[in-house]
């Protein structure tokens, strides 16, 4: 490797421990009060901080289906989101009816006052994330009765890691495709071999693989994150994507060897820090009744 490639590397890997916390799902359960609050604040829509410390007032609910989408696992109450969430999935799930007869299955938005949440992610926190599963329903019934917890569809990604399995197809391409070009999306979270799919097949204009982020997992579904909205002075965006497609060394690199073995995964855990201390307004948001 050369010697400019090795700084690469290892630039990429201390990116990627800095921002293990924005994205990694976590199976842990935590003790966490924004779980228990079943219905949004009052007041005026309004995002505080960022995906992985923050919380939205005033959330407006998804509704459980609309043309071309359904919202699964209700029972989780993490339906809720900014109205640009909102928007964005009903303009992705009228996409896909154009597209054909299946639906686009909706997984977890935010809480009904954003915040942390007791298992599964570490983002998620201010209602402008979603995740949206590549598997395609052929009914609303049908989703619910796939997405019931005993198991997550199909991955998307083959043994070994490098190349899709024989589950991906055209029209989880335009999926993510659509999802990409929409105007209000800052970034997508995908597995890499997802990624480096996407780089080999798009064909014209390629601004929207820019978007398209590698990530750990995010193999059955990718994760979608808006950029923070005009009416939200507090909302706290990520650092810009970087420029370019994002299918060169950075790519590669997710799909070395280091990657992975697990051992590039394994270096950047460490022992659990305390949880940074919340907006100040969030404080408000959460004891609003």
């Amino acid at each position: 490797m050369s010697i400019a490639r090795t700084r690469l590397a290892r630039s990429l890997g201390r990116r990627v421990v800095l921002a293990l916390s924005l994205c990694l799902p976590t199976l842990t359960v935590l003790a966490t009060p924004w779980g228990d609050v079943q219905r949004p604040s009052s007041g005026l829509t309004e995002v505080f901080g960022g995906a992985a410390n923050g919380c939205i007032g005033g959330a407006d609910a998804l509704p459980e289906t609309g043309p071309g989408y359904v919202s699964i696992r209700r029972y989780r109450n993490r339906y809720y989101g900014h109205p640009d969430l909102i928007r964005f999935v009903h303009d992705l799930g009228r996409g896909q009816q154009q597209r054909g007869s299946q639906f686009v299955m909706i997984g977890d938005l935010s809480q009904p006052r954003g915040g942390r949440m007791s298992s599964s992610h570490r983002s998620h926190q201010n209602g402008l994330d979603v995740d949206v599963w590549f598997t395609l329903a052929n009914s609303p019934t049908a989703a619910r009765q796939l997405m019931d917890d005993r198991a997550d569809p199909a991955s998307m990604v083959a043994p070994g890691g490098r190349t899709v399995s024989r589950h991906w197809g055209a029209s989880q391409f335009a999926l993510i495709e659509s999802a990409a070009r929409h105007p209000r999306v800052d970034r997508i979270f995908v597995n890499a071999a997802i990624k480096q799919e996407l780089c080999q097949s798009a064909r014209g204009d390629r601004a929207w693989l820019r978007k398209v982020r590698p990530w750990w997992g995010h193999d059955a579904h990718f994760h979608v994150r808006l950029a923070c909205p005009a009416d939200s002075p507090s909302c706290e965006d990520q650092s810009p994507v970087p420029p370019g497609d994002g299918c060169g060394e950075d790519l590669a690199w997710w799909l070395s060897d280091e990657v992975l073995s697990g051992r590039a995964r394994s270096k950047g855990k460490t022992t659990r820090a305390a949880e940074p201390e919340m907006p100040f307004a969030c404080r408000a948001v959460l004891t609003d009744s």
